[in-house]
């Protein structure tokens, strides 16, 4: 029987075999986020990796808005690896609280989460999955551009006659 605090998690096969042993390392150091995430990993389905119904999870890589206590506005921030993390603004780190409670939920959901001292509830609004060359992602990435590599195109601009 399915607890109701605990919504059921799917997980692509893919992104099971590498959070599994992401969690173990984490949990036999003492870390109680990566044995939070370890349990959510335990009592996960496991799906093929292009199974339709991934569209409304929460995988690694994918984009999620999310709802915090309803008191809260809504946020959108892409959940990642920690090796991939860049940016508190629009990242989250699975090894973190509150990325071991999303990862594999679906839209709709609910679950508590400690974080900060207390117990919260997050609620799972809308995923998708973004292009690499999505314009969001270039835009709150910490990228920089010379202004060489922009306007390279061999004009020496003005110059005095």
């Amino acid at each position: 029987m399915n607890n109701p605090l605990f919504p059921n998690v799917t997980l692509p096969a893919s992104d099971h075999r590498r959070l599994e042993r992401l969690a173990h390392v984490g949990a036999d150091q003492g870390d109680a986020d990566a044995r939070f995430l370890l349990g959510e990993i335990n009592r996960a389905e496991v799906v093929p990796d292009r199974a339709a119904r991934l569209d409304s999870i929460v995988t690694m890589g994918s984009w999620v808005t999310f709802w915090i206590n309803w008191g809260f506005p809504r946020e959108t921030r892409r959940l990642v690896y920690p090796e991939d993390y860049t940016s508190e603004r629009t990242q989250i780190p699975v090894m973190s609280p509150l990325g071991a409670a999303l990862v594999g939920l679906k839209v709709g959901s609910e679950i508590p989460v400690f974080t900060a001292g207390r117990t919260n509830v997050v609620r799972i609004e809308r995923v998708s999955r973004g292009d690499p060359n999505d314009v969001v992602g270039v835009l709150f990435s910490n990228h920089t551009f010379s202004a060489k590599t922009l306007l390279d195109d061999d004009d020496p601009g003005p110059s005095a006659a």
